[in-house]
């Protein structure tokens, strides 16, 4: 495929891609497939058809009845001698049609055209047309904007059916031994011309003059040589129409560039350009330039140096003291630029994609480096895609541009330590430093004016608190850096506009934006939000953007979406639902507590009044006083002698109550115990301690009825005494303390030690004053005293 098909072919394959994506079959390549006839099994929903390459020598009627919505077909470089008036009668949506590289012999005859009204852009160049004379069908191709022809004789009156037509661009391919006469053009309509020459050609005189008077546009492309024809006529030249020309594709020897373009500036043209062009016999010397000149710009694009030895000084200084306004040189690996001897009238420097170092624009004298003072008109310098890499140094290579307003140093490898101060000029309004490893230290070394900065694709990780205050600054792009929350505005206090997209925001604080008063817009789509409690007010923030209340938050809802937990993996913030008790610590703690105080409060006060705790304290007892009976294990020997399961001891004040309640309560049917107490079992004639010791030998418990009466009774602490001693040798467990009523132990006296010491030591039944509550306190008191004890002799309890 040819260059010209190629490039018509790719920018189908885009507007087909962006337009048709949907649809698989809108996009058809058969070229070089040996095909002789256009294929029947094409899709009926191709747009984009190329069959170019191919051994296709006519078309007929009908070969394109299916394909109904096609508009780029392309059927170049095949043998088409012929095309059937209605072949693209069946194709009223047609916009792009290439015949180029193809055997039609008649441009007058070409009948097709009638049916392809919607035509942008026709291609016939490189066929076998001997005249250029267009037939009348041209004239029906009112939407026609690119035409391309070729022919071996171009002659006045040629173009006429196409006067009516508003071209953007005529292309001119040049054949072999071209005859042109003088005037051909004038019933073009274009606003470029393009000149295709093939081989070695050299350009027409009278085509050349036609070109320069009749469009504001030309363009020759391939050229080898004739270049000082060319600088002769146009220095002849006392008017001409033309004001951009452009040079593609060429091969140039340095004298003549240099000449040229020493032509060209003393002409009325405002525009020369070169693209694709092969230099060769580069200087060892400076070359002059013309001190003044109409023409405002000059660009060249890929240019390729074919010498080895030349002075590059010499080649720089040429170029950087052209007395233009714009002056642009791009994707050509040039690693130096120079500075102007004089003072420039350059507004505008481009040198994108080139290799340029630090080193720009400056040299060096006696090992010192001397910055350029000449450039103080530059109002616009881009630096795009070269190999810079100090921020610093480029501070001091422009520091004296004075005009200086817009800087473009995107696609770099700058980087700034922050250890040196920055030295920008003071007029620097437009600051572009995206795609570099500038960290978040650049912003101590920034223009103080500037207005829009452009940070995006760095390694910003965090904006400092102590940077350059920008007073100026309304627009911050820092996309695509690795920001893990807002900055603050402190820096920034005008800030309009900030765009965050694309770095590791999880959760931004909302509550930062408070510095920034006047913040209009903010764009945070695209970061890996975490969506727990903490992003909740930044989603109220999207919320309040969408009803166009405070600031416009872009791209929302549809670029904002959570990336944690798993669970809401790809939803839109707009669709979480974070509760607010899941958030505030507080209100969770009062939904808790409340009803947990309340439940608290209500048991205790029940308990309180239902006496639980006692019903507790009092089964408790129960089951350890039997648990211990059933774990205990009593030898036969330990209660030989042992006819009592308890000696009573009290005060004769509370005989009363032993006798209606306690023994009613312990023995007989009601209780089964056995209990020994001095009224019933004392044996008289014995003294009264003789008996004390005899019961508290013959019971298995000593039972203690405590009260205040019980305190001031001293048999009563005898009775305790010896008991307290039988304690030791018997079980931990064979004094049982009853108390009758509350006996606090700072009422005990202290020569009753032994009494407090049980006291603390024992676990005591308390006699309860409600009578609901006996039913419990007597089961715990059998309880504590139940024992499996041998028969009482008879004798002993007759007494």
């Amino acid at each position: 495929m040819r260059p010209v098909t190629a490039a018509l072919w790719a920018a189908a394959m885009l507007v087909g891609f962006q337009l048709s994506a949907s649809f698989t079959d809108s996009i058809v390549d058969r070229s070089s497939q040996n095909l002789s006839l256009v294929p029947r099994d094409l899709p009926q929903t191709v747009e984009f058809l190329d069959i170019s390459c191919n051994h296709i020598q006519q078309l007929y009627h009908g070969d394109f009845k299916n394909t109904t919505l096609l508009r780029f077909l392309n059927i170049s470089w095949n043998s088409l001698e012929e095309i059937d008036s209605e072949t693209f009668l069946d194709t009223p949506l047609l916009e792009d049609l290439d015949l180029s590289h193809n055997r039609l012999k008649n441009l007058s005859g070409q009948r097709y055209l009638f049916h392809t009204e919607n035509l942008l852009a026709l291609n016939l160049s490189c066929n076998k047309f001997l005249t250029m004379t267009l037939g009348g069908e041209f004239s029906s191709l009112v939407k026609l904007e690119k035409l391309a022809l070729g022919a071996k004789n171009i002659s006045t009156g040629d173009f006429k059916n196409i006067a009516q037509v508003k071209l953007r661009t005529l292309t001119l391919s040049m054949e072999d031994a071209l005859v042109y006469e003088a005037g051909s053009l004038k019933d073009v309509h274009a606003q470029r011309l393009q000149i295709a020459f093939t081989r070695n050609q050299i350009i027409d005189h009278d085509l050349f003059a036609d070109a320069l008077s009749l469009f504001v546009e030309v363009e020759l492309m391939n050229l080898t040589g004739g270049y000082k024809d060319l600088s002769e006529q146009l220095r002849e030249r006392a008017k001409i129409h033309t004001s951009h020309l452009d040079l593609s594709n060429i091969t140039i020897d340095w004298p003549d560039l240099t000449h040229f373009v020493n032509v060209v500036l003393c002409t009325s043209l405002t525009s020369l350009s070169a693209s694709d062009v092969a230099l060769n016999k580069l200087p060892y010397i400076d070359t002059n330039v013309t001190k003044t000149c109409k023409m405002q710009s000059f660009s060249a694009r890929r240019v390729v140096v074919k010498s080895f030895f030349f002075s590059q000084e010499a080649v720089y200084n040429f170029f950087i003291n052209l007395p233009v306004e714009s002056f642009a040189i791009f994707e050509t690996p040039m690693i130096h630029m120079t500075c102007p001897r004089s003072q420039s009238p350059i507004l505008q420097l481009d040198f994108s994609f080139c290799a340029l170092s630090d080193s720009i624009f400056s040299r060096v004298e006696a090992q010192k480096t001397v910055e350029c003072e000449t450039l103080d008109n530059v109002r616009k310098l881009i630096l795009v895609g070269n190999n810079l890499k100090s921020l610093h140094m480029l501070s001091e290579r422009v520091q004296h541009m004075k005009s200086l307003q817009h800087l473009d140093l995107s696609l770099n490898s700058l980087v700034y330590d922050g250890l040196e101060e920055c030295v920008w000029p003071p007029n620097i309004t437009n600051m572009i430093l995206s795609s570099n490893g500038l960290t978040g230290s650049v912003f101590k070394c920034l223009p103080i004016g500037t207005e829009t900065l452009d940070l995006q694709n760095n390694q910003v990780s965090v904006v400092p608190s102590s940077i350059l205050k920008l007073e100026n600054l309304s627009s911050l792009n820092l996309n695509a850096n690795r920001l893990r929350d807002l900055p603050v505005c402190n820096g920034f206090p005008v800030l309009i506009e900030l765009q965050l997209k694309s770095n590791s925001l999880h959760a931004p604080s909302v509550n930062k934006l408070e510095s920034c008063p006047n913040l209009k817009t903010l764009d945070v789509s695209y970061n890996p939000f975490i969506c727990t409690c903490a992003l909740r007010s930044f989603i109220s923030l999207g919320i309040k953007s969408e009803k166009s209340n405070g600031i416009e938050l872009l791209n929302w809802p549809t670029d904002y979406s959570c990336s944690y937990p798993e669970a809401d993996r790809n939803s839109t913030l707009k669709n979480i639902w974070i509760l607010e008790i899941t958030c505030n610590a507080g209100l969770l703690a009062a939904i808790i507590l409340c009803p947990t105080v309340i439940v608290i409060t209500a048991v205790v006060t029940l308990c309180h009044q239902l006496d639980v705790l006692w019903y507790i304290s009092m089964i408790l007892q129960w089951t350890r006083a039997k648990r211990r009976a059933r774990m205990r294990q009593v030898r036969p020997e330990d209660l030989v002698g042992i006819e009592f399961h308890a000696f009573v001891s009290y005060s004769q004040h509370d005989a009363d109550w032993v006798h209606n309640s306690l023994l009613s309560n312990l023995e007989g049917p009601t209780g089964g115990l056995r209990i020994c107490h001095h009224e019933k079992n004392f044996v008289p004639g014995k003294t009264i301690i003789e008996n004390i010791i005899t019961c508290v030998e013959k019971s298995r418990r000593s039972m203690f009825v405590l009260s205040a009466h019980f305190v001031k009774s001293e048999w009563c602490h005898y009775e305790l005494y010896f008991a307290s001693h039988q304690h030791l040798s018997r079980d931990s467990d064979s004094i049982v303390l009853v108390l009758l009523e509350p006996l606090p132990l700072y009422l005990i006296p202290s020569k009753y030690y032994q009494l407090k010491s049980i006291m603390g030591r024992h676990t005591y039944l308390e006699y309860p004053q409600d009578r609901a509550k006996h039913r419990f306190f007597w089961a715990n008191l059998r309880a504590a005293l139940q024992a499996d004890l041998p028969n009482a002799p008879a004798a002993e309890l007759e007494e």
